[in-house]
């Protein structure tokens, strides 16, 4: 396997300093010098010079408390809006959160040093130190329960399709709020990126469809579709360019992203490589053996990714919160926005291209 060389005389460390009025792009470029600020200045480089190319499909996945601190409309937005995700694997967590910004529902900075049982008692639901009042749940888990009483959603749905209209009236929901641009789905109905969550029921957008479907037995989540589709979108990728992967965070998300090659290659037994490239930030440890400090080198002996790739590949152990605000002010600095892919659209015709290579690997 190829590993970094190490030209360090090529790279003399010179320290300057760091003035008013310096650039984002100024600060990791001169700046993130070593540890993890380094390999947080390797990722938007990486990003830069060879991930946001026209020929590469970036696949993003989120975990994590995200949206409720804000980095949905602060940074996942603009990322799709510019063409830099061409589609999103994420908890469900972090979707029905994002729920609250379209209906201009409040949500409040404070501590994670308070009183919860006193929080309790005034009805406030804590996620670290943000807080929410009761009734901001209340409010969301009704406006959800009703949007699934159309019968658009009364079929069996991948969660792909039933973010995308779930996405189609959040975006009617911004705009009579005034709230344009402040939520992932909404953006990512209209620029066409598939929205998928491996694990649908583990989040309130899941409980609402399952009241829902206990009292009119409508609903039918199709997991099944959403593994077929993201296969089909990595070995498209394959044949027309180059795979990427960003990682926020870990957990099923992550696993979820990566799979689709060893389901293209172990299962199918269609050949291909693996992803190209990988951009992780987590907090997670390696040793304890988990998904989310897997490494990846790990991720080699899967075939979740190309063994060619390792030089491109790239781990920061940071808090998301500070590194993803950090990437898309580097990007958006620095890279022109590309056409947007439009997956979504694609879906059906990807898959059948995939079916008629697997039929035919079969029959041969």
């Amino acid at each position: 396997m190829k590993m970094k060389q190490c030209n360090f005389k090529d790279n003399i460390l010179k320290p300057g300093r760091i003035r008013v009025g310096m650039s984002v792009v100024e600060l990791v470029d001169g700046h993130f010098n070593a540890f993890n600020s380094a390999r947080l200045a390797e990722i938007c480089r990486l990003m830069e010079n060879k991930v946001l190319k026209e020929d590469v499909t970036i696949g993003v996945s989120l975990s994590g408390a995200l949206t409720p601190a804000g980095l949905g409309a602060s940074a996942v937005v603009p990322l799709i809006e510019n063409g830099f995700v061409d589609y999103i694997v994420s908890t469900g967590a972090n979707l029905y959160h994002d729920i609250h910004f379209a209906l201009d529902i409040p949500l409040y900075k404070s501590s994670p040093f308070v009183d919860d049982l006193k929080l309790r008692e005034e009805k406030l639901i804590r996620i670290y130190d943000i807080l929410a009042d009761f009734d901001a749940l209340v409010r969301s888990d009704k406006y959800l329960y009703k949007v699934f009483s159309d019968s658009l959603f009364h079929k069996k749905l991948s969660t792909s399709e039933l973010h995308y209209l779930l996405g189609m009236y959040i975006a009617k929901e911004e705009e009579k709020n005034g709230v344009q641009g402040t939520t992932i789905l909404a953006a990512a109905y209209k620029a066409g990126v598939p929205v998928y969550c491996p694990s649908p029921g583990d989040s309130t957008i899941g409980l609402n469809m399952a009241a829902k479907g206990m009292y009119d037995g409508t609903f039918t989540i199709d997991v099944m579709a959403d593994i077929n589709e993201t296969a089909a979108i990595a070995y498209d990728a394959a044949q027309e360019g180059k795979n990427a992967v960003l990682i926020f965070g870990g957990g099923s998300p992550k696993n979820f992203l990566l799979q689709t090659v060893p389901q293209i290659n172990e299962i199918l037994e269609i050949p291909l490589d693996g992803h190209d490239y990988f951009m992780q930030i987590t907090d997670a440890r390696p040793d304890t053996g988990g998904l989310s400090g897997a490494t990846p080198s790990e991720a080699v002996t899967w075939g979740k990714l190309n063994p060619e790739s390792l030089p491109d590949c790239v781990v920061a152990y940071a808090d998301i919160t500070i590194a993803m605000p950090i990437i898309t002010a580097y990007v958006l600095e620095k890279c022109k926005p590309r056409r947007q892919k439009r997956l979504f659209d694609m879906r059906g015709q990807l898959v059948e291209k995939l079916r008629q290579k697997y039929m035919q690997v079969n029959i041969t």
